[in-house]
């Protein structure tokens, strides 16, 4: 399924909830921990796609309206890849969602990445890593610079650390030439890098090919994905669309993959420019048996693939469902998108030839052109079985594959076979893209292709060269000048300007080569770093700087982009700004202390990963392989990988990296010169009006010699070398320890107060729990997931439900502008952020409506754990308050605000809200007027009365020792000063109610935007339970009060009550029985239900009725406040909206007149339960299950919890799940909905929505517009099928 890859993000940032994890896949979560905690750690430390910045938002449950404004890259997945595609929810098969992404993409699969500050490593299955950075722990502006690896170039990120002093003055390289001589030098760069070892390859008699790899995470699972080398770019003129639509019907008509729902197994497809791809994702065996499941999936890809039933029914159904996507995936982005990639490749047909297809022609389609095109493209030949997992005998594998695939015919084609045109044609029908109209509609006045008469036969293969496009490579030519194409349109909010360099892929095959792509990374990081620290202050002229290269097996070609977003009034600065830092790095190349600092990180990384072996989960190593195949790589797994790193390493010089900085960067800093690199596309997206205070809204006047004219002033003004920095290696030197530790005698006390034991052992989970004397509360677990590497996270109690009306805003804010500082004691910013590069740390800090948390990630080398205690004790100790950081984060929350309007899915999201909790603002955005009068002793008091030691639980998990954890517990956390919470700001938290008394018109409303094109989505929301069974009014699911027959009497009630029932008596006399159920009770119920409702609003709303692409049921579970909701979303056009909201709640409403049967509840339990036993493998998800274990504001959790989870789940009933659903508010004077559409013809009669305009004029408040990141993205690949 698609995956997302937001890149301007903050690491530091408020991620927000990136919670409600069942839509991420770890819906179990629910029932033991703080759920966001461990989503947002696998969201903000392991991986990049999800880490935008969602501070500002502060709704859970709003978050998959995934601030699409705030991302690059949409649809993007861990390869690349861009994603349209079915979406099949049932409900073994539910797809992981992430929270943290947008609307339009819930339930993303999260794959296991890990970042280090500015070095992300994917793993892979082999060394690949990415250089994305993170931005540490005190981001500033959202500023990205990064070499993009994975699959797209597989080599390892670090390996072996450099001599204490950094690099001598004579280079490695010199010292091994003068060793070996200069011959064996050259000899070694240009000799192959080892293969895989345990990699198998191998092809059937008609031609399939497969690659088999065993691997034991997680264990008992294994992928299987069937590659079909066909996609968009090998359809005809009159087929646009048509290969995503076999995608569709093959997947969803398949009976065999029907048969395994209920197994555990989750499956998905997708199509991009080159590709079709099914997979599945399986248990080794079926649950309780010991039927290899293996060769049922096997049976199931074949079908799908090469023996696919075209039922009129289904192909009606799927049509009706892609032509329901294209809509929904009709967003601002996606047609940025669209015309970054016109741009890119008009040459060729990635520029038009989008998978997702033409309206037009989707809807004409006949079974037999559908048919006709499975069958030219579907053969064996011209596909790829990839299988990593736990599956045990590589030679039964082969024997498996061979009874499943070996009988399907080879196919034949003939000497005149029909060849797909290479016409240009429009992207989309629906893409408002002056002067294409008549490619637009798909019927440009082509013939239609002709297929020849049948001549010789031969066996049909695959395609020599893939892909079969060609490109114009961005190389110098004389006299020739890049106009700049200028997009404007009246959703946009920003301007953006990207300026792409594109040149074939620098296949990684040799020690040479995988030398390059090292010094690459390390002229991208050094320059990463310099931007995002040198301009932090109050207002930069930039919203967001990114400088990427990355090799794509999806466009055939390795592609160079530098991207600037800034608010429109400041475009010209923040354009001399970009090609100016390119220009001095290009100039002058990186320090030598900057090739020793980020050379050390890179080599840090590798080994790392190499340690991590044992540990990649099969889908890394899975799509590692793939991406590896279509880029020509080779696959070599992380030891190797790890060890040829260390080797090219210790040839690295700074003048081969100043050589390679001055090449990679040529075509910006040297752009207009007859010998720079012509770019391949300079494309500016900007609004088509800005407002101006006293004139109000103005066109937006721009032209392309405005562009080029700011980048030529940029680049020829005077500039100077970079100074070298002093990175310190300590933030806390032994002789201040020693001092901290007389004057403190930090100890461990009694962890409970009827208890004496001063740390508490379980043995079952192996969790260790201990207090510090200061009052602060620790939980540590030891486990080997990951080699020498750990995770570690600070909660407080608090978050923004204790900001009062006269400070709406304080906390959220505050923490964003203690994050925006960057200073601790006397270091400064800059200080610590190469601080954490050096240690291998990354660090994220976030407010949300319960609690403020700070997560970190951290390798044990070199003294990574000890390095992550010290930050930690520096920030909760000397942390550092500026006024300038505070207008920054105000300024950012300005900006979202005023980027609600332009956003459907957000401005409908915001009117419910508002509407469900009466304008109560801890809940929602502040608004301008809010933010406006706030001030930074009101921010700095909100955040530092809930930052005290009696108030914070620290749990670590890790590959450490006990001796490890508790010196350093006991050092840098036991030497924080004890303070307690002050009373009152407890006790004048308010209460969350749930407004049971809307104003007229509130309950069920209308959003309408403006816009070219057509799309509309709803929401439908209202009261559930917390996730302990608390509600807003007072019941609690997790007691339950059954009544005593009149016959008894009260001595007859007593002796016959139920095990741990007592009897009370109402005000009438009545007798009662009264019994607390397992603190899990409510939380497993409430997630089982959101299973099974999430399986029938598919079914019924999604296949049956045909109403939208897609619909999804979640709850806002929240640990502390008593009380949440539960939100429906769908997507849908304006025709079939309101159809779509009256299903949704036909479904939701009627689970008692179509009763919950038992197989329904088993499904949903081996999915809850699969997931738990594939994520205990995971530190991340640890940490979750730790987290509030001792809170006192959590008083239901305990290690029980996480010990029973999986009893919990084996024991509940239906009856347990109808309880769990009786306590939703569900009546007429419940419920609330919001419908928002969009279109040119949208609310004529009724207004849009309008957000608060602040009354202060300075700074012209209305123009600070959210940024739209952009990226090849959106318009590339199909959305995941299920």
């Amino acid at each position: 399924m698609a995956k997302v890859s937001f890149h301007n993000f903050p690491a530091f940032c408020s991620l927000d909830k990136v919670e409600d994890n069942w839509r991420s896949g770890n819906a179990h979560l629910f029932a033991l921990s703080n759920d966001r905690r461990a989503s947002r750690v696998v969201c903000g430390i392991r991986m990049e796609k999800c880490g935008r910045d969602i501070s500002i938002s502060r709704l859970r449950w709003l978050h998959l309206d995934g601030l699409v404004l705030q991302g690059k890259a949409l649809f993007r997945d861990r390869n690349k890849k861009w994603n349209h595609s079915v979406m099949e929810q049932s409900l073994q098969e539910a797809p992981q969602w992430c929270d943290t992404c947008a609307l339009s993409l819930k339930r993303m699969h999260l794959s296991s990445r890990r970042c280090f500050n500015g070095f992300h490593s994917h793993f892979k299955g082999g060394y690949a890593t990415d250089t994305r950075p993170q931005y540490h722990w005190l981001p500033g502006r959202q500023v990205s610079i990064r070499a993009s690896a994975g699959f797209n170039e597989p080599h390892v990120a670090n390996s072996a650390v450099l001599p204490e002093g950094g690099l001598k003055e004579e280079s490695n390289k010199e010292l091994l030439e003068s060793r070996t001589g200069s011959d064996n030098f050259e000899n070694f760069l240009l000799s192959k890098l080892p293969t895989h070892p345990k990699l198998h390859r191998g092809q059937l008699k008609n031609g399939l090919q497969y690659a088999i790899l065993t691997n034991k995470v997680p264990p008992n699972r294994f992928e299987a994905h069937m590659e079909m080398h066909v996609g968009s770019v090998d359809e005809g003129e009159n087929e646009q669309g048509i290969a995503h639509m076999i995608e569709h019907v093959a997947f969803l008509g398949s009976k065999k993959r029907e048969k395994l729902l209920g197994t555990g197994a989750r499956s998905n497809a997708y199509t991009d420019f080159h590709h079709t791809v099914f997979h599945v994702h399986s248990p080794v065996t079926v649950q309780g048996s010991n039927e290899a499941l293996l060769p049922l999936v096997l049976e199931a890809l074949c079908e799908i693939a090469f023996k696919p039933k075209f039922l009129p029914s289904r192909v009606e159904k799927e049509r009706r469902a892609i032509l329901s996507e294209l809509q929904m995936m009709n967003t601002i982005e996606y047609r940025v998108d669209c015309q970054l990639l016109q741009q890119l490749h008009a040459e060729n047909m990635l520029g038009y030839r989008f998978p997702i297809g033409l309206e037009e022609q989707i809807k004409k389609w006949e079974l037999d052109t559908i048919r006709e095109f499975h069958e030219r493209w579907y053969f064996p030949a011209n596909a790829t079985l990839y299988i990593v997992g736990d599956i045990g005998s590589i030679g039964k594998t082969v024997d498996q594959i061979e009874v499943a695939f070996g009988r399907i015919p080879v196919g034949v084609c003939f000497s005149s076979s029909l060849q797909p045109s290479t016409a240009k044609a429009g992207p989309s029908s629906h893409i408002n893209i002056p002067n294409l109209k008549s490619l637009l509609t798909g019927t440009s006045g082509m013939e239609p292709t002709v297929v020849p008469a049948p001549s010789e036969q031969m066996m049909k293969k695959r395609h020599a060269v893939r892909p079969p496009v060609k490109h114009d490579w961005s190389l110098p030519k004389p006299g020739l000048v890049k106009k700049p194409h200028i997009f404007q349109h009246e959703l946009l909010q920003n301007f953006s300007l990207s300026l792409f360099c594109k040149k074939p892929v620098q296949r990684v095959l040799r020690y040479a080569d995988l030398r390059d792509v090292l010094m690459r990374r390390i002229v991208l990081s050094a320059l990463q770093f310099r931007i995002n620290t040198r301009y932090k202050s109050a207002n930069p002229p930039f919203t967001g700087i990114e400088l990427d290269h990355s090799d794509s097996g999806r466009e055939g070609c390795s592609v160079s982009t530098l991207t600037v977003t800034a608010e429109p009034k400041n475009w010209k600065t923040a354009v001399k700004v970009a090609v100016q830092e390119v220009r001095r790095l290009k100039e002058f190349g990186v320090t030598r202390g900057e090739l020793a600092r980020y050379l050390n990180a890179l080599l840090k990384d590798s080994e790392h990963l190499a340690a991590m072996i044992e540990n990649v989960p099969s889908i890394d190593n899975l799509d590692f392989i793939m991406e590896s195949n279509a880029l020509g790589h080779m696959v070599m797994d992380q030891q190797q990988g790890h060890e040829s790193l260390v080797a090219v390493a210790e040839t690295v010089t700074l003048e081969d990296v100043n050589t390679t900085a001055a090449g990679l960067l040529e075509y910006i800093a040297d752009i207009g010169k007859a010998s720079a690199p012509l770019p391949a596309a300079v494309v500016a997206c900007v609004p088509r009006k800005i407002h101006q205070d006293g004139i109000g809204d103005v066109e937006f006047v721009i032209s392309p010699q405005q562009i080029f004219t700011a980048m030529k002033e940029g680049l020829s003004e005077h500039l100077c070398p970079e100074p070298e920095l002093d990175v310190p290696k300590e933030l806390v030197s032994p002789v201040q320890l020693a001092a901290l530790k007389l004057q403190c005698h930090p100890t461990f006390v009694r962890v409970k107060e009827d208890d004496i034991s001063t740390k508490i052992v379980d043995e079952a989970t192996g969790i260790v729990q201990r207090r510090l004397s200061n009052g602060m509360r620790v939980n540590y677990k030891i486990t080997r997931n990951e080699a020498k590497g750990g995770v570690m996270r600070l909660v407080v109690a608090g978050g923004r439900a204790r900001e009062t009306t006269n400070a709406s805003g304080a906390v959220a804010v505050g923490v964003r502008t203690l994050s925006e500082g960057g200073t601790v004691g006397g270091f400064t910013r800059e200080q610590v952020e190469l601080f954490c590069v050096s240690h291998l740390m990354n660090c994220v800090l976030e407010a949300d409506e319960e609690f403020l948390c700070m997560d970190f990630h951290f390798t044990l080398r070199d003294g990574g754990m000890r390095a992550t205690f010290q930050l930690l004790h520096m920030v909760l100790e000397h942390n550092v308050w500026v006024e300038d950081a505070l207008d920054r984060a105000k300024q950012l929350y300005l900006s979202y605000y005023r980027a609600m309007p332009k956003s459907l899915e957000r401005a409908t999201a915001y009117r419910m809200m508002r509407a469900m909790l009466d304008g109560e603002e801890r809940f929602i955005e502040p608004s301008p007027h809010s933010i406006q009068q706030l001030t930074l002793p009101i921010v700095k008091d909100a955040v530092m009365q809930q930052l005290v030691t009696d108030n914070m639980e620290v749990s670590v998990v890790g590959d450490f020792t006990e001796q490890e954890v508790e010196s350093y517990l006991l050092d840098y956390l036991g030497t924080v000063a004890p303070l307690q919470m002050y009373p009152e700001s407890v006790e004048n938290e308010q209460p969350v109610i749930i407004n049971p008394h809307p104003a007229p018109g509130l309950r069920h409303q209308k959003v309408f935007l403006k816009d070219t094109d057509e799309r509309a989505c709803a929401y439908i929301a209202g009261a559930a339970p917390n996730r302990w069974g608390y509600t807003s009014d007072g019941r609690d699911l997790n007691t339950l009060v059954h009544p005593i027959s009149n016959s008894l009497t009260e001595e007859e009630a007593l002796s016959l009550a139920p095990p741990g029932a007592r009897l009370i008596k109402d005000e009438n006399g009545n007798l009662f029985w009264k019994r607390q159920l397992n603190p899990l009770y409510g939380s497993v119920a409430l997630t089982l239900l959101a299973e099974i409702i999430n399986a029938r609003l598919f079914t019924t709303v999604r296949d049956t009725l045909g109403l939208t692409y897609d619909v999804s049921f979640e709850l806002s579970l929240f640990d502390r406040l008593k009380t949440g909701w539960f939100v429906i979303s769908v997507t849908s056009t304006p025709a079939k909206v309101d159809k779509a909201v009256e299903a949704s709640l036909n479904v939701l409403r009627g689970l008692h007149v179509n009763r919950i049967n038992q197989r329904e509840l088993d499904r949903a339990k081996r999915t809850l339960t699969m997931r738990h036993e594939s994520d205990s493998k995971d530190n991340a998800y640890w940490l979750g299950l730790l987290t509030h274990l001792q809170a006192p504001s959590v008083p239901r959790k305990d290690v029980g919890c996480i010990r029973d989870l999986l009893h919990m789940y084996d024991i509940s009933t239906t009856d347990d799940v109808y309880n769990a659903y009786n306590h939703l508010s569900l009546d007429d004077d419940s419920i609330f909905t919001c419908i928002g559409v969009a279109g040119t013809d949208a609310g004529k009669e009724v207004p849009a929505l309008e957000v608060e305009e602040s009354s202060d004029s300075d700074e012209s408040l209305s123009s600070l517009q959210s940024s739209i990141q952009h990226g090849r993205g959106l318009s590339t690949m199909t959305r995941p099928t299920t």
